[in-house]
């Protein structure tokens, strides 16, 4: 048994100033840069989202601009499973999470639990 749950959304953005997307992000959205929050280090920002949202994270990247979703798992190599079952398929493992494939052709990231009230949230899987 493990659990899982939608986590975040990933904006990708290939700019040279992330700091410029952000602000961006933070204005279209309505929710400010949260520079004091882990997540904003290096090539990422996060903004700051109610607890009861998703979280907004946005990155610089080398590859095309696009959106991606975040999965937030208990244990990853079990929620990889379950959803190369349903049809998905690894695209890269890394360190900390994994990159997968929809059949539709998204990609979309596995990842450790990163956000509070995760046991309450949190589908069930058996």
């Amino acid at each position: 048994m493990h659990h899982s749950r939608l986590c975040s959304l990933q904006i990708d953005c290939n700019v040279d100033d992330i700091d410029a997307a952000a602000r961006f992000w933070a204005a279209a959205l309505g929710c400010p840069v949260d520079m004091a929050h882990p997540g904003s280090r290096d090539r990422y920002r996060q903004l700051a989202t109610p607890p009861d949202q998703p979280m907004v994270q946005l990155q610089r990247v080398d590859h095309e601009s696009r959106v991606h979703l975040d999965i937030e798992t208990d244990d990853i190599e079990a929620e990889v499973a379950r959803l190369e079952e349903l049809g998905a398929t690894i695209f890269k493992r890394l360190d900390r999470w994994v990159v997968m494939q929809a059949p539709t052709g998204q990609r979309f990231c596995v990842v450790r639990v990163q956000r509070p009230g995760f046991a309450e949230n949190a589908n069930r899987w058996d």
